[in-house]
């Protein structure tokens, strides 16, 4: 029998989705593993997908996107994040899972390198080797802020690297990048002649901080900026991002685009439409029950002598259960499960340095939030 491709079988697995399948035969799970907001989808955005469905509003659309929404989020790049953008460098894709997709197959060949976060989120590495690429870590260290270190990073680069991938705010660890940090990382891109993959999915949750994003301090043009309206808007089932790519890419965007998906489905991309045009108080609202709800959790840890770090983006908490893990933190999430029935993220699965501690997701009720992390042992 033919076999199948060797850079498929090196595609790492997900320790989240590993969870979230186990607990499936379990009752009364509280699940604190998945980033998947708990909040209802405000009516004019289902409003305007149900009407595309009944006005049969189901052609192809240009592969990169309807025009309006297009034009929409230019407009939103502009008054958001400081990028002056023509629409025909905005493409529409099926999530931010395919836009990092589309970056990294465009800017990794198979055998070169991506320089991704230590911890950082599962799928970088997943998408890298799926492109046949080969993700090599940097370290993000608690004493450092969990802040990228450029020493660390200059150790990393061989003549095979071609893209650092930066992902403010983070998931999982809830640090956001502070301007100099980032002109930092863009200097070292430029030293190297990298491209930078920022993934800015997280870009409207920050808790007394700016969001900053790259590409607006970078004037070579070297950075990929990935979005999304998943979690921003609780769509993430509908399958809505986009990528900004530099100007000349519009002709090789079109093929690639047409290679993979042709198009995002027409429906979908007229609620992300009524997402980004209409009353954006939903966002504001969900930004402060997520920070309400890190609050709770942290509360309840501090009691406990736990250690966590807290947030200043996103809504993941990353805790330090060492005291429990036995180091093998993913064994401990597996009897965690079963035991107390609480669903979490093992920290292991973001890279090797997340031994001894879980992600959190607080996306979901306060209840849930304070039920699942009573339950996390306490110190001594």
């Amino acid at each position: 029998m033919p076999q199948i491709a060797p850079h498929a079988l090196t595609i790492p697995a997900s320790p989240i989705r590993r969870i979230f399948d186990l607990a499936q035969g379990l009752d009364d799970v509280v699940f604190l593993n998945v980033g998947e907001p708990d909040l209802p989808v405000a009516p004019h955005v289902l409003a305007a997908g149900a009407q595309a469905w009944r006005d049969d509003v189901t052609d192809y659309t240009p592969n990169g996107g309807i025009p309006a929404l297009r034009r929409a989020i230019a407009g939103k790049l502009a008054r958001d994040n400081g990028l002056d953008v023509d629409p025909e460098q905005v493409w529409v894709t099926a999530g931010g899972m395919q836009a990092l997709h589309q970056v990294l197959s465009l800017t990794l060949d198979a055998g070169q390198e991506v320089l991704v976060p230590d911890p950082g989120y599962v799928n970088f590495s997943m998408t890298a080797r799926h492109v046949g690429a080969v993700p090599v870590p940097y370290p993000l260290d608690a004493a450092n802020g969990f802040r990228p270190d450029l020493p660390a990073l200059e150790a990393a680069v061989t003549g095979r690297t071609r893209v650092l991938l930066v992902n403010s705010p983070s998931n999982p660890l809830g640090t956001v990048y502070p301007a100099d940090v980032l002109a930092g990382l863009l200097e070292f891109a430029r030293r190297h002649d990298l491209w930078v993959v920022s993934d800015e999915v997280y870009e409207r949750f920050t808790y007394g901080v700016a969001h900053v994003s790259p590409a607006g301090l970078d004037p070579d043009g070297r950075v990929l900026s990935v979005f999304s309206f998943s979690k921003t808007y609780a769509l993430t089932g509908a399958r809505v991002g986009w990528f900004v790519a530099p100007p000349a890419w519009a002709p090789l965007l079109r093929t690639a685009q047409e290679s993979v998906i042709s198009c995002v489905n027409a429906p979908a991309q007229h609620a992300a439409l009524a997402a980004l045009e209409g009353d954006q108080q939903v966002v504001a609202d969900a930004r402060e029950h997520y920070r309400a709800n890190i609050d709770a959790a942290c509360e309840v840890l501090d009691g406990k002598g736990v250690r966590y770090q807290r947030p200043a983006g996103a809504f993941y908490l990353w805790v330090d259960v060492s005291h429990v893990s036995g180091g093998d933190v993913s064994a401990w999430c597996e009897r965690f499960l079963v035991e107390q029935r609480v669903a979490v993220a093992p920290g292991s699965g973001f890279g090797a340095s997340g031994e001894g501690c879980i992600r959190l997701s607080l996306a979901g009720t306060r209840a849930d939030v304070v039920t699942g992390v009573s339950r996390i042992p306490a110190v001594g």
